[in-house]
């Protein structure tokens, strides 16, 4: 080589449009791929829900408005659609949501829920004071911010942890009054609808037993005269004694003497 020559690396060869083409592919696979274990996870998210809180369901707090509920209802059935996800139980998925949507769009349902709601803060904010008042520092620092302590607590994803939870207890102990409550109920009515059927089938015997008794009315009245116009008949192949004879001077034949006394 010369002085001035200068060694100058070779560039790599640019990549053939078949190697380009399965570059693609393979990047489209693995986001499809990506996509369908997000889908499978929110299924399995939703199927592991508690099934009497519908906030959960939709992974809302307690203060989402009911646009927020609707939007949230559109994004996650979309994930989870049957026609979209493969996962064996998108289905039972899609369905949790709908019912979930259904029960927040209720005007009393929702109500009722966020009444469980309130009283669950209600005993935690009570158990938060209590709290306050054996920590002096954290009870002067209460009253020194006016109460943006105590919101800050609340606010925490600790405070909201344990809301759920207590929500969830709350939720549970009325749902379990409910049954036991339908189910005294429904006791009561096999009860009454039992002595009502056994009413009516003593009734309707005794209207039988009525109606029989007036059908052979004939037949008892016209034995009745039988009997009182020829005596009783003896029945056939009965042996009955012969009757005795009284002294009677108006009868032409010789009557026996009867015995008196």
């Amino acid at each position: 080589m010369g002085e001035n020559s200068s060694f100058t690396a070779a560039a790599p060869p640019p990549p053939s449009p078949k190697s380009a083409a399965i570059d693609d592919a393979l990047l489209k696979q693995f986001f499809a791929e990506v996509s369908e274990v997000e889908r499978d996870n929110e299924v399995i998210r939703i199927l592991s829900c508690f099934k009497l809180n519908p906030f959960e369901y939709l992974n809302l707090s307690f203060d989402s408005s009911i646009d927020d509920v609707k939007k949230q209802y559109r994004k996650l059935s979309l994930l989870v659609h049957p026609d979209k996800c493969k996962h064996p139980q998108a289905k039972e998925a899609f369905g949790a949501l709908a019912k979930a949507q259904q029960l927040l769009l209720d005007q009393q349902e929702r109500d009722y829920i966020l009444s469980q709601v309130v009283a669950a803060k209600e005993e935690l904010r009570s158990k938060w004071k209590k709290q306050l008042k054996k920590d002096t520092a954290s009870k002067l620092k209460s009253l020194v911010t006016e109460g943006k302590y105590d919101q800050e607590h609340e606010q925490s994803e600790e405070f909201q942890q344990h809301l759920r939870l207590k929500v969830r207890e709350l939720l549970t102990e009325q749902e379990w009054r409910r049954r036991k409550m339908a189910m005294r109920i429904s006791e009561e009515e096999g009860r009454l609808k039992k002595d009502e059927e056994e009413t009516k089938e003593m009734w309707k015997r005794k209207r039988e037993h009525e109606e029989q008794w007036e059908g052979t009315r004939e037949k008892r009245v016209s034995s009745w005269r039988d009997f009182m116009k020829g005596g009783k008949k003896a029945k056939k192949g009965e042996i009955r004694p012969p009757k005795l004879k009284t002294e009677d001077p108006n009868k032409s034949y010789v009557q026996r003497p009867v015995k008196r006394g």
